[in-house]
This record gives C-alpha cells, sequence and structure tokens, in this order.
C-alpha cells in the first residue's frame, strides 16, 4: 500500500523519540514534582529536538563555570598573566593579576616566583589595583570556612586557603602555608566540631584532637599585609607593601598555559579558579583596576547578545542570583563548539565515567558525555555534549531547581534520561 493508514501514521509520530521524551518531562513524576527545564539540540541540523521550559529561568550553580571558561577563551592568550610591575629606582613595585595559582599545592604556577628570585631590586607589592569585594554577591556568610568559598584577591597565594593533614588521623598535623601553625590552637574537650574551624574575622584557626578526615582545606583571611609575609617566607628576603596606582605602562609577566587552569576548574568544578579567571581577564586586557563586571560584561553581549532569560552575576556559580535557561546554556554551548576544536574540548570538560565530577554518572570504557554540572541544596544541572550510538553530537542541557530530595538522585534520573537519547538518536 502506497500510503500508511492514518491512524498508524499518527502512532508512529506519536512514538517517536523526540516525542516521548516531551512528553516523559510533561508527565513523568521524576519531573513533575519540582521544575524541570531542557532543551537538547541538533547542530549539524541546526534545530532543536526537544524543548520543555527551555526559555524559563533556572538558578545554574556551576553551570556558570562554563560562562568563565568562555571569558576566558575570549580574552586571555595561551598563557595567563602573572604579574604586572614596575621598576623605579631600586625598587621593584608589582601588582597581582589575579593569578590564583601562585603556590597553589595542586597546580602551581612558578613563574612569579622565578621571576621576583631573579630580581636585585628592593621588592614592594601593591594591591592598590583590586577595590572589589572579597566574597561574590549573593554568597552566603557561613561558607567562610568552607573549602569551595575561598576570598577573591589580586595576589592569591596557596589558593587563599590553608591545608591541614592529619596523618593516619593521629592528633599530630602539618599544615601550609606553614606560617599558621602558631595560630592553630588544639579544641577544648568539649568541642562539637568535628573538624578545623576558623574564627570569622581573623586568621586563628581551631583544630579537633583528631582529624575527621587526612586532609581538610579551609579559607584564610586575604590581606595586602598578608600577602607580602608570605612572599617574603618564600623567596626569602623582604617584601614591603605600598599603596601605589598601577600604571597602563606596567610590564605584564605571562605564566602557566591557560589549558591547565580550565582542565582543572571544570574537572573539579573549582571555585576560586572560575572567579579569577574573570579578573586575570581584566589584568590581560590592561586594566588599571581588576573589574570583572566589566569582563561579565564584555562576554555576555558576545555570548548571548540581548537575552533576557540569563542574569550573570558571579564567576563560580556560588550565588543564587545567578539566572540561566536551558535555551541560553545551548546558545553558550555552540559558542564554545565553534569556538574550541572538539577533541581539546571534550578534553577538557569532565567525562561521564571518567573524569571528574562525572566520573561516578556511568560506568563505562568510552564515554559518551561531556558536559559540566551544577549542584547545590536543590539544584542539579548538567550542560554539554551528548555522543549518540550513531555518532551524532547533541547539545542538550537538563536544569532541576526547587526539589527537596538529593542531589543523588536527580543526578540518577538525569544520568537515566539521557542514556536514553543517547540509545535512540
Amino acid at each position: 500500500m502506497r500510503y500508511l493508514p492514518a491512524i498508524l501514521l499518527l502512532c508512529l509520530i506519536g512514538c517517536s523519540p523526540t516525542k516521548r521524551l516531551s512528553r516523559d518531562l510533561r508527565t513523568n513524576s521524576q519531573f513533575t514534582d519540582h521544575v524541570t527545564g531542557f532543551a537538547l539540540y541538533d547542530p549539524a541540523g541546526q534545530k532543536t529536538l526537544v524543548a520543555h521550559n527551555a526559555d524559563k529561568p533556572f538558578v545554574p550553580a556551576s553551570n556558570t563555570k562554563l560562562v568563565s571558561f568562555y571569558a576566558g577563551l575570549l580574552h586571555l592568550p595561551d598563557s595567563l598573566p602573572a604579574l604586572r610591575y614596575v621598576i623605579r629606582g631600586d625598587s621593584l613595585i608589582f601588582w597581582g593579576t589575579g593569578n590564583p595559582l601562585l603556590l597553589h599545592p595542586d597546580l602551581p604556577d612558578s613563574a612569579a616566583i622565578r621571576f621576583l628570585r631573579s630580581r636585585s631590586e628592593r621588592l614592594f607589592f601593591s594591591a592598590a589595583n583590586y577595590a572589589g569585594p572579597r566574597f561574590g554577591a549573593g554568597w552566603a556568610w557561613d561558607d567562610y570556612n568552607d573549602d569551595y568559598s575561598c576570598e577573591l584577591a589580586p595576589l592569591p597565594l596557596y589558593g587563599n586557603f590553608a591545608r591541614f593533614s592529619f596523618p593516619d588521623r593521629r592528633p599530630d598535623f602539618t599544615v601550609q602555608p606553614a606560617l599558621f601553625a602558631d595560630s592553630t590552637v588544639l579544641a577544648p574537650p568539649t568541642w562539637q566540631q568535628r573538624g578545623v574551624r576558623r574564627d570569622e574575622d581573623r586568621n586563628r584557626f581551631v583544630r579537633p584532637p583528631v582529624g575527621k578526615t587526612p586532609r581538610q582545606d579551609v579559607p584564610f583571611r586575604w590581606s595586602p599585609e598578608l600577602a607580602a609575609r608570605l612572599l617574603s617566607e618564600q623567596l626569602n628576603r623582604p617584601v614591603g607593601v605600598v599603596r601605589t596606582a598601577q600604571p597602563r605602562s606596567a610590564t605584564l609577566l605571562s605564566g602557566t598555559p591557560t589549558d591547565s587552569l580550565y582542565k582543572r576548574m571544570l574537572q573539579i568544578s573549582d571555585n576560586t579558579l572560575a572567579e579569577q579567571i574573570l579578573l586575570m581577564a581584566s589584568a590581560q586586557r590592561g586594566d588599571t583596576l581588576l573589574n570583572a563586571r566589566r569582563i561579565m560584561n564584555l562576554t555576555d553581549s558576545v555570548a548571548f547578545g540581548k537575552r533576557t532569560d540569563i542574569r550573570w552575576v558571579d564567576g563560580s556559580g556560588l550565588s543564587r542570583y545567578n539566572l540561566f535557561s536551558p535555551n541560553s546554556l545551548i546558545a553558550l554551548l555552540r559558542q564554545l563548539q565553534a569556538t574550541v576544536p572538539q577533541p581539546r574540548l571534550f578534553a577538557l570538560l569532565p567525562a561521564a565515567g571518567q573524569s571528574g565530577t562525572l566520573r561516578s554518572l556511568y560506568k563505562s570504557n568510552t564515554p559518551f558525555i561531556f558536559a559540566k554540572s551544577g549542584s547545590m541544596s536543590g539544584v542539579y544541572n548538567l550542560s554539554g555534549y551528548l555522543v549518540t550510538r550513531k555518532g551524532r553530537v547533541l547539545l542538550f542541557s537538563m536544569m532541576h531547581n526547587n526539589f527537596t530530595g538529593s542531589v543523588s538522585e536527580m543526578r540518577q534520573r538525569t544520568a537515566r534520561f539521557l542514556e536514553q537519547i543517547h540509545r535512540q538518536f
């Protein structure tokens, strides 16, 4: 028969993968017991395959780091800015560029240390090129003790956290920077806190008799004086503090390759690295005052144009003031795909079942999802690239907000939904 009966044709249309996915998003209680948004886009055909609440704004959490990554791609060269400096007589005055890797225990950038060691001039540090806040807009004040909430600074050192180590959970401990050993005291026997706790307004740490984990990173209170002292101990020579404005003629010193920072930021979802990208971009442009907001405005105009379904307020996604829709993130993923060759892009992003925050999402030797997750209480999102069994590369953004259950459960719901797409497309 040349033409299919109408009833059979309707059945085939109704049973298509896109129809089934759309129906599930509208009717399945796994997606209707909270607010769910989803967009699936085919870049080859340049068309949206599935859209559900795709233009509604959601709290993105660490999906925001994708925008900061794009800001770095737009404004930073292949090497990170390390310092800016001028020589005046027998003195060398230097300013931070926001580079967060100076003496970082996990990913150190030693360019600035090598440079300062090699100089014969007297060294002076100025923080006059940064007048911004120590925390982002909307950050929770009582997160100050948690490793994901390090302070913003023009010259971070040691990642702006103190690393406490408790070998085999014994009472003895070490701390890096060692400077903080003298300001760490043992908790009284009635101490209820299991981990190290810093005073809110100063660098005084209280540690338990035995560490709850072999290692704990605790943010410290940054100041120009502390930065100069830490540098002085590392260089074994005096470093003074001045309040000198940075001239536009200050020389820029370059450091480590940018991809090493991008990979760590995306794969372990490092908030400090994401925030400081914006300050480094400002320094790279030659701003005499490090200005994250200017970089955000410049990036916003390129990535999103005149979209009204976004609000971008920080680099990391710690703030609940951030709002992005699934479609806005699809637009960003398209920009990333056009900017970065696929092998490099997929190597930087977490790969499901293999690396980063998606290591446990699937048990697979051949990853088919390369994406950035974002989670906080009541929020779980995943946005990135999905490779189907047929080899198609699709762009997706799945956003869950306002649920009362666990993030782990929402992660599994997302994984099962995306696996259907992998099999059926």
